[in-house]
């Protein structure tokens, strides 16, 4: 067995340094005033007041009609997300979707339901307000980066899940009102059960066997896939792919040929897709490993490690 590798991370400490700027203010001039007598108005000059007035509440048909629109609207912004076949593309609808969120709750204020949907509607505002909550911020990154993990079309599902979800008290409190809202949310039932693979699982074995071994210690709070490809091979097609549990140890034999090894971290495992569904990386060890060797690597970070490791592309 050789000597012990673990990938050397370096830390850069940065400094916040913060300054302070100086302002003076000018000593106020001193101003003349000129006072001129107002001409007294004529009664044609007098303004006349606007005499307020009060809009009543929207009639059950209005309110109704309007319902109907905001639902033409989230529709509209669900094909969008429908439509979106990659990562970035994905982060740009989502934007539009919580942007409509907020627009439509903003706009709901100057609405006055009929009385039996007053409760309704102000929970609808807020449920908007969620809505727009949940889809915003770090989700348009996580969104993009997701898609890398488990796919678009998974990430795409999950973010209609929470949109279904956020609304779904307001849709049940309008339907008690009898007004109809919702009929365009999508229905995607549950998300799919993630299946963890045990601890030391070999996902993936082709090609010929030989007699190298390879021990990994996954030293991490992640579940680690750990791929050996042989040269000239893509790491989409592995030789071997090993599971290893977060802060676990499997080991792997009869590994044939010389060979590189990549790894993927995250969580939610897709068995069918062998990914990760969201928080992955992807890394290579940058070193090479000989035919018919007994290795033991450490996924550990260590500031005495003798490996380095390097990003590479989602696979």
């Amino acid at each position: 067995m050789k000597k012990l590798l673990a990938v050397t991370i370096g830390v850069a400490v940065i400094g916040l340094a913060t300054g302070c700027g100086t302002s003076s203010k000018n000593e106020a001039s001193p101003k003349t005033t000129q006072t001129t007598e107002a001409p007294t108005p004529t009664p044609t000059d007098t303004p006349t007041p606007d005499v307020p007035t009060s809009a009543g509440p929207l009639s059950v048909a209005d309110y109704q009609q309007s319902m109907k629109e905001l639902d033409q609207k989230i529709a509209a912004a669900v094909d969008g997300l429908n439509t979106a076949n990659n990562g970035t593309n994905l982060s740009l609808k989502l934007t539009e979707l919580w942007q409509l969120m907020d627009s439509a709750k903003s706009e709901l204020e100057d609405v006055k339901p009929p009385a039996a949907a007053t409760a309704a509607h102000k929970l609808l505002q807020a449920r908007l307000q969620k809505a727009s909550d949940d889809l915003s911020g770090d989700e348009q990154d996580d969104a993009e980066s997701d898609a890398k993990c488990g796919g678009v079309v998974y990430s795409r599902q999950n973010l209609q899940r929470k949109l279904t979800a956020a609304l779904g008290p307001a849709v049940t409190a309008l339907k008690k009102a009898g007004i109809t809202f919702g009929s365009t949310l999508p229905d995607l039932g549950p998300a799919p059960t993630a299946q963890r693979p045990s601890n030391g699982d070999v996902i993936v074995r082709t090609g010929s066997r030989g007699s190298g071994r390879l021990q990994v210690e996954n030293g991490t709070d992640q579940d680690v896939a750990v791929s050996i490809v042989n040269d000239g091979q893509a790491p989409s097609k592995p030789h071997i792919m090993l599971f290893v549990q977060a802060k676990r140890t499997a080991t792997v034999s009869r590994i044939g040929g010389k060979y590189h090894i990549y790894y993927k971290t995250g969580k939610n495992w897709n068995a069918k897709r062998r990914q990760f569904s969201s928080d992955c990386s992807f890394a290579k060890f940058d070193q090479g490993f000989g035919k018919n060797e007994g290795w033991k690597i450490g996924l550990k970070p260590s500031i005495g490690g003798n490996a380095t490791t390097s990003d590479v592309d989602a696979f």
